[in-house]
C-alpha cells in the first residue's frame, strides 16, 4: 500500500500499461499460434493470410513499445520460415 500521492498515481499507472501490454502480448501470441497452425494444417491461403495480419499485429505492438524490434524480428523470420517449409512442400 503506497504511503505518498505520487506513488499511488504510480500504482494506477502501472496497473494500467499492464492491462495494455498483457492485451498486445496475447494479441501477438494468437496471431502467431493462427499462422503455424495453418501450416501445420498444411492450409497456404490461409497460412499466408495469417501471416500477413500477424506481422502487421507485431509492428504495431513494436510501435507502441510492447515489444522490442529485435524479438518482433525473431518472431516474424519464424514464422515466415515455417511457411516457407509449407511452400516447398
Amino acid at each position: 500500500m503506497p504511503n505518498k500521492k505520487s506513488a499511488e498515481r504510480r500504482v494506477r499507472t502501472a496497473e494500467r500499461n499492464r492491462v495494455y501490454n498483457r492485451f498486445w502480448t496475447t494479441r501477438c501470441k494468437n496471431a502467431v499460434k493462427k499462422v503455424l497452425a495453418a501450416v501445420d494444417a498444411k492450409d497456404g491461403t490461409e497460412a499466408s493470410k495469417s501471416f500477413d495480419t500477424a506481422q502487421s499485429v507485431i509492428d504495431k505492438a513494436v510501435v507502441k513499445g510492447v515489444m522490442h524490434r529485435n524479438t518482433a524480428a525473431r518472431r516474424k523470420k519464424m514464422m515466415a520460415r515455417h511457411l516457407k517449409t509449407l511452400a516447398e512442400a
